[in-house]
């Protein structure tokens, strides 16, 4: 079968396209034939080197959608439409390739509404997004802020946030257009940071409110700003470092209004979380409440343009490779 795989640690120019064999099925697990993968910022940061545990050569891609071929007995029978996210493309081969052999708990079926690319798209984001706010206390009437409009968390948590009747959905960008992007596509509460400062647009929203809950994927300066405008009892949660793996944060932000900071690592959940987020992400997708946006698709083989695009590109809506 072909597969993109990282030979090296090296960047771009590490991935190669490599012939390997088609995975057999274990005991445990179910062969699904990758119709698309998910590119993820974490591929980059992998291919980069700067992702600790992983080790080349290694098949990128932590996520994807496909067809069931074996193995999938009664609760996934040959021919169903999966999707999937697991410690793939980071601690063992992953989906940038023609098969993969999955473990069954790691499967959800995809929704008859949704196609196969938006499905490649949906694992890493939205259930990171649904965890992130069910271990923050969010509850109908609460005020969400998740930076970065346009990329898989921002637009995954406004979205959710949003769909599960959040006061405020709030969002950001650093570019105009890409403002007015978001507003064309029915997100009303995105800051312009290009004119505004964050803190300055979530207190405008909010009447001086501020947000009880923060979802921070971006990591350095927009962390620090993010503090400033939590609410009474609010909670900032860290999961990504696009920006920056530091910053500088004034304690007062979490001191006077008595909130908290966390980190997140999905990785790490356990598995009675991440079902629990499926149920409500599936139930959500069934009812056209969430809609994953897909940018571009790249094919297989142009696996570094896809990324290159991702990283380079910063597109509004998730990059997929189409297998």
């Amino acid at each position: 079968m072909r597969a993109m795989r990282a030979e090296t640690f090296s960047g771009y120019e590490g991935l190669k396209l490599i012939e390997l064999p088609k995975p057999a099925v274990t005991n445990g697990k179910v062969l699904v034939r990758i119709t698309a993968a998910g590119v993820t910022p974490l591929d980059h940061t992998i291919l980069s080197g700067k992702f600790h545990g992983s080790k080349p050569p290694l098949v990128l891609g932590n996520e994807g959608a496909g067809v069931v071929e074996d193995g999938g007995g009664t609760d996934f029978p040959v021919g169903s439409r999966v999707m999937f996210f697991g410690v793939y493309g980071a601690f063992e081969d992953g989906t940038y390739r023609e098969w993969v052999s999955v473990r069954k708990e790691d499967l959800c079926l995809i929704p008859d509404n949704v196609d196969d690319v938006s499905g490649a798209g949906i694992p890493v984001a939205y259930l990171t997004a649904q965890v992130v706010l069910t271990l923050a206390g969010f509850r109908a009437g609460k005020t969400v802020l998740a930076p970065a409009i346009g990329g898989s968390i921002g637009n995954a948590v406004t979205q959710l946030a949003h769909a599960l009747d959040a006061k405020h959905a709030i969002s950001s960008t650093t570019n105009h257009a890409k403002a007015e992007q978001a507003k064309a596509l029915g997100f009303n509460e995105v800051i312009d940071t290009s004119s505004e400062k964050l803190g300055d647009g979530v207190r405008r929203i909010t009447s001086g409110y501020g947000a009880d809950i923060v979802v921070d994927g971006v990591g350095g300066e927009v962390l620090s700003e993010a503090l400033g405008v939590l609410a009474l009892g609010g909670s900032l949660t860290t999961l990504g470092y696009s920006a920056s793996r530091k910053t500088t944060i004034d304690v007062t932000n979490l001191i006077v209004p008595q909130a908290s900071i966390r980190g997140l690592n999905v990785f790490a959940q356990p598995k009675a979380a991440i079902t629990s987020a499926w149920n409500v992400i599936v139930s959500l997708l069934k009812a056209g409440a969430i809609k994953p946006i897909v940018a571009k698709t790249f094919p297989l083989t142009e696996a570094a343009d896809a990324l290159r695009y991702l990283i380079e590109g910063r597109p509004f809506g998730r990059v997929v490779l189409t297998i």
